[in-house]
């Protein structure tokens, strides 16, 4: 029977390393569950695992100039997980190594999904900003996935979901910023053999304590694949912005919420960005193109009186199903079992995240806190 329980709240503090050593010690089932999904599916499609070991070496040094605390975090998991480093390489840069080996025609690609939405201040009944996100991705995942909260001695602490063995995926910081994130694909995607894989980027967003600097992370640094990022910051004074941005691997297009409120799915929807990419995913993803609408016309007349319950009841939303907002376990167009794998929502400036795996078949969800540091938020005001 499928295990629906809590995702594990794994607390880290230390050195690289030793947060990594933490990490993987707490989480070694898990790691070890997630990282034989993803290398059986290479596996069967030609990669055995000497290979992926050896693309998970060649991955280090773009890592590495990134950010080198990345790689020991990396290999502390390994060690704390009694797992080779290329398996938790794998469970941070699976969508890379998926990517390349189908460029060899050795690998099926299963986009995640994702319907993301936020409301500003202005748009939430207490003047407070919202913001959550439903996962969709393979079934098994919600039965692999962790959240950490992270204490660090050179920037904001981190609360984050994610899969066991990875840096980061959604969540926020002490300095109240807030961060999802949802696949898009183009034209231009994996072929430039260059790039940060995504989680790390993530990573990076959530350690900033200003909008700006996350903002500096997403538009500057080279990415593989294509991918959107919802990021948000509320601020002690009871303010906050937010933007998305949609980021093909040489260009980004942002966008602003419309008075107060912002949602996305999994297609492109800049004009500037349609104009100049051309949208592979949506053969993937078809249903994106009500995901988005029917989320956005449940929350739009309550502008002015949203509150996380509003958001809550849109991601339940189940027109379509089973393609729909929240998805039950169906085979996806590649036969693959994809399911909405967790349901997460956010108060960023107060610390406070909601956690359900596997939304359409379990109602129950976890509270996860993290300390707002508001010297931090208040400075960001100023």
């Amino acid at each position: 029977m499928a295990d629906y329980s809590p995702f594990p709240l794994i607390e880290l503090a230390g050195s690289p390393r030793e947060r990594g050593r933490t990490h993987g010690k707490a989480a070694a089932d898990r790691l070890t569950r997630g990282a034989r999904m993803y290398a059986e599916s290479l596996l069967a499609s030609g990669v055995d695992w000497k290979e992926l070991e050896r693309r998970a070496e060649a991955m280090v040094p773009a890592i590495e100039r990134f950010d080198p605390a990345y790689v020991e975090e990396m290999r502390g998991i390994a060690e704390g997980a009694g797992e080779p480093f290329a398996a938790v390489m794998l469970m941070n840069a699976r969508t890379e190594m998926v990517a390349a080996a189908r460029r060899q025609k050795a690998a099926q690609h299963f986009p995640d999904g994702c319907t993301a939405a936020l409301a500003l201040p202005e748009a939430s009944a207490d003047g407070v900003l919202l913001h959550g996100q439903n996962w969709d991705w393979r079934a098994e995942c919600a039965e692999t996935g962790v959240m950490l909260r992270i204490r660090r001695d050179d920037g904001p602490d981190i609360l984050t979901f994610t899969e066991a063995g990875g840096l980061a995926r959604s969540g926020l910081n002490s300095a109240g910023i807030g961060l999802t994130a949802n696949a898009l694909e183009c034209d231009r995607d994996y072929q430039r053999g260059t790039g940060v894989p995504l989680p790390f980027i993530r990573r990076k967003v959530l350690e900033a304590s200003h909008l700006a600097l996350a903002v500096q992370t997403i538009v500057s640094t080279p990415k593989p694949g294509s991918n959107h990022m919802a990021i948000s910051h509320a601020t002690s004074d009871g303010g906050g912005e937010a933007f998305g941005f949609e980021c093909a691997p040489d260009d980004t297009f942002w966008l602003a919420p419309d008075r107060g409120l912002y949602v996305h799915a999994n297609h492109w929807i800049a004009e500037s960005a349609r104009a100049r990419v051309k949208d592979t995913g949506l053969a993937e993803t078809p249903d994106s193109v009500y995901r988005d609408k029917r989320v956005r016309d449940q929350l739009a007349p309550k502008r002015g009186k949203l509150t996380l319950d509003d958001l809550r009841s849109a991601f339940f939303d189940t027109w379509g199903t089973p393609y729909s907002v929240c998805r039950p376990p169906r085979p996806n167009t590649r036969g693959v079992i994809t399911a909405t794998t967790a349901m997460i929502l956010m108060r960023p400036g107060e610390g406070h995240l909601e956690a359900c795996p596997m939304p359409a078949l379990n109602k129950q969800f976890t509270t996860y806190s993290l300390t707002p540091d508001r010297t931090a938020q208040k400075q960001a005001a100023e």
